[in-house]
């Protein structure tokens, strides 16, 4: 279908072979191609999910990722949607270049260093924006922002989305719209510039889908809004885990939404099909009806009789861990701290939250919480499920070496201690070879710290 409005066939660049994969990964990075690939990922997924028996309730997408669920609501056909997004990608790519800014702030904090140059291109979180505009302007306020120890990351775009440097494009691109008659929503999803539920002749306004391009991207509002549902699973339904982060972000400590993501980190050492069969799986463990009759369609199964066996009913009970010696020793001062109990510690073994059993995880994790914008991680959470990526581990490996003497491999943090429990056992670890090498008056200093 992309074919006659790219010139190319997409599969060769999704799917390149090995002599070809520098040359796929350079065209990716043009945003005439990146647009298209992003829809059809995403789309690709959601169709896949629903033909497992997982169909959504409510919808929300973050820029392009609206256009998918207007597709799946039914306001395009695919055919259509498909000759919006290429021409939408081949029009932003013919603009100017431009750059965007990712600021941890709040939104009224962000809109005081604007000025007239600069847009709130997205709001992500409570305290998670982007700003776009020209390259100049963007990096000083880089600059400005790093001299007030504000960590800001430049954005991997070419041009400026979501800001006034798209304006020039918005009406010819309300024509390309016009051309395809957007029907009703039949399933409900959130809009982008309202921040609220999508109203019919909003999603059939071809000015709507304009202004969606120019306008900021309110995703914080839209996830407030989707968690009035107190029981609601929240899916990540294409490339990355970025969404589930700010989605987490949202949560209150005693909240009972689930989010899940569908796709691997690409530091994650692990295969693409176990881990989305992994998250079909706590689907399934959460209450979600699955299709298994069309998920094993394509295989042909199999009866083997296996011999009963009693149930005995003896107690194999795992106990909570001891807190370590070299743990207790390294803060005396518990005032931060929560005392876990061997009960409370129990009593949380029976859902996904682990508390620390000791006062080095803890400390731990009180870090990952305030640079992930968590407010409760388990000891045995993931790094990268919790939406984790370089730059955030380049900050955790800096506020480690902080508190402990210790110097952390960033490629070890990456690749191996990516829980809290692994990564207090490696500091642990560090910190006794060490000691075992120290004068006993600097082994003090370091115990007392």
């Amino acid at each position: 279908i992309l074919i006659p409005h790219l010139g190319l066939d997409i599969r060769q660049i999704l799917y390149p072979s090995e002599q070809q994969t520098e040359t796929a990964s350079a065209q990716l990075q043009q945003t005439a191609i990146a647009q298209p690939a992003l829809f059809l990922i995403e789309y690709a997924l959601a169709k896949l999910w629903m033909s497992w028996g997982v169909r959504p309730t409510a919808m929300i997408g973050h820029s392009i990722g609206e256009y998918v669920a207007a597709t799946l609501a039914g306001v395009f056909s695919l055919e259509d949607v498909l000759a919006v997004v290429a021409i939408r990608g081949q029009m932003m790519q013919q603009q100017p270049p431009g750059s965007m800014l990712a600021v941890p702030l709040p939104e009224a904090e962000v809109r005081s260093f604007l000025g007239k140059e600069l847009s709130l291109a997205a709001i992500n979180s409570p305290s998670a924006c982007v700003v776009s505009g020209k390259t100049e302007v963007v990096e000083a306020l880089q600059t400005y922002l790093a001299s007030k120890n504000i960590d800001c990351r430049l954005l991997h775009t070419s041009h400026a989305f979501h800001s006034q440097m798209m304006e020039p494009i918005l009406a010819s691109f309300t024509e390309q719209v016009q051309k395809i008659n957007p029907k009703p929503p039949q399933i409900p999803f959130i809009s982008n510039l309202t921040g609220t539920w999508i109203k019919q002749d909003e999603a059939q306004n071809p000015h709507y889908w304009s202004q969606h391009l120019r306008s900021c991207v309110r995703f914080s509002p839209g996830i407030s809004e989707l968690l009035k549902q107190s029981e609601a699973i929240f899916l990540e339904v294409g490339p990355g885990r970025t969404l589930s982060t700010f989605t987490r972000q949202h949560l209150a400590p005693e909240a009972k939404q689930l989010v899940l993501t569908s796709l691997r980190h690409p530091q994650e050492q692990q295969a693409d099909i176990a881990f989305i069969f992994n998250t079909l799986g706590r689907l399934w463990l959460a209450g979600t009806k699955i299709d298994w009759s069309e998920f094993y369609s394509h295989k042909q199964c199999y009866r083997i009789p296996l011999p009963t066996y009693p149930f005995e009913r003896r107690r194999y009970w795992i106990e909570a861990k001891t807190p370590s010696l070299l743990s207790d020793e390294l803060n005396q001062d518990s005032s931060d701290t929560t005392n876990i109990s061997e009960t409370e510690t129990k009593a949380n073994l029976g859902n996904d939250y682990v508390a620390p059993t000791n006062e080095l995880e803890a400390k731990i994790a009180k870090i990952w919480q305030e640079i992930l914008g968590i407010p409760q991680i388990s000891i045995y959470d993931n790094f990268f499920e919790l939406g984790g990526d370089s730059l955030i581990a380049t900050q955790l490996a800096s506020r480690l070496q902080a508190i402990f003497p210790v110097e952390l491999p960033l490629r070890e943090l990456l690749l191996q201690a990516l829980t809290i429990a692994k990564q207090a056992e490696t500091i642990e670890e560090i910190l006794l070879e060490k000691i075992a090498e120290l004068p006993e008056e600097e082994v003090e200093i370091i115990l007392n710290q």
